[in-house]
């Protein structure tokens, strides 16, 4: 695949780079409160934010993307670059608009033939240059942001996830492997700003679409948020494990769009022998996570969006082993647990302080996406925010 030539940061590099990187990124995420109460309180208050942008929509249709994308990337704008944006500030505004675009493009049917025949990338005009396109202009500005820092680094104070990379970096400059550098360190803000912000507002944004398919699904959350938390108080995370019901409609919202249905790409480490056959060390890989997540003995009927597939006789919230949203194994998600957080609370914001209302019939909406790529996107609609 294409991308595959992102060598560097987290998403796309392997061996000894990738495991130091990941490495580094998870120890600085949970040091700037991942899975933490100091994180929590960060999403609540983009949560109120985003509330208020979506009273200005004065109950009227609009396309939720570019609100719902706002949210989650401020969030990882806070740890990256130790400050949020205006959703009306002109840069945060072009870098949105790129990482919209290149989410459109990534779920395009020109990524499949782009992974099919590698080959027509240097030769044929396509998406694929205008993703880099967005690409190298996002890179830029991280690399700016970077020499900001360069100059008003203070080691013993770091303020963000870059000076965090900036006082590694200066620890480790006599090392031979170069694994932090500022092509390293942008490559993998990169990763943690493209894939922070797409997939959490992708997943929001079809959950939305699904909720307005199924207003009796929508019905019941709100029951149980009047119940659990009333109209006034903000939620909070403890409220999740008394709320089964929207557990179980979040992790249904996201077996259900099967957001990366082929997963990124993997590759063996060593000669195996799977099903009889023998995959030589090396070899890249595709693994189907819809095998998984449209398992029709763990999932009956999976094709249709059912959030008793998370739920027990008694309506308790019910694992199970073979919900791989986030993919599984040592390459599992670093964001996991900030994506789980803010899925939960931005959900339960909105549906606290709004009615959703469909521009058509509910009947008529179609939740299927606009064409299986690397990612699921939903098709374009709209609806409107009334206020409760």
């Amino acid at each position: 695949m294409f991308l595959q030539c992102l060598v560097k940061g987290i998403i796309f590099s392997n061996g000894k780079i990738w495991k130091e990187t990941r490495r580094f990124s998870l120890v600085t995420l949970r040091d700037f409160g991942m899975g933490k109460r100091s994180m929590e309180d960060r999403v609540q208050q983009e949560a109120c934010c985003l509330v208020e942008e979506l009273r200005k929509t004065n109950g009227l249709p609009c396309d939720p993307t570019f609100i719902l994308g706002c949210a989650p990337c401020n969030v990882i704008c806070s740890i990256i670059f130790q400050n949020r944006f205006d959703y009306k500030d002109q840069t945060f505004l072009d870098l949105m608009e790129r990482l919209n675009e290149n989410a459109r493009i990534l779920g395009s049917p020109w990524i499949q033939l782009c992974s099919s025949f590698p080959a027509l990338i240097d030769y044929v005009p396509g998406k694929h240059k205008k993703f880099f396109e967005n690409y190298t202009c996002m890179k830029s500005y991280i690399l700016e942001k970077t020499r900001e820092h360069q100059a008003s680094l203070d080691m013993n104070n770091p303020r963000d996830f870059i000076d965090c990379f900036l006082t590694k970096m200066e620890q480790e400059k006599h090392n031979q492997e170069l694994e932090y550098t500022v092509e390293n360190l942008a490559n993998t803000v990169l990763d943690l700003f493209a894939a922070g912000t797409e997939t959490t507002s992708t997943t929001l944004r079809y959950g939305l679409l699904l909720l307005l398919k199924h207003p009796e699904v929508t019905a019941k959350i709100q029951e149980e948020i009047d119940h659990v938390i009333g109209r006034h108080r903000s939620p909070c995370m403890q409220d999740k494990s008394h709320m089964p019901y929207t557990d179980a409609v979040v992790h249904e919202i996201q077996r259900y769009i099967d957001l990366v249905p082929t997963n990124l790409p993997h590759e063996v480490t060593c000669d195996i022998k799977f099903r009889n056959y023998l995959i030589p060390k090396g070899t890249g890989i595709l693994t189907s996570l819809t095998s998984v997540l449209y398992d029709d003995k763990e999932f009956p009927n999976p094709e249709v969006f059912d959030p008793g597939h998370f739920l027990d006789e008694s309506g308790n919230f019910r694992k199970s082993d073979h919900f791989m949203a986030f993919s599984t194994g040592k390459r599992i998600c670093v964001g996991e647990g900030l994506a789980r957080m803010e899925l939960f609370l931005f959900l339960t914001t909105i549906l606290q302080k709004f009615t959703l209302k469909s521009v058509v019939d509910p009947k008529d909406l179609d939740t299927t996406p606009v064409v299986n790529g690397l990612l699921s996107v939903p098709r374009f609609y709209q609806l409107c925010f009334i206020p409760v």
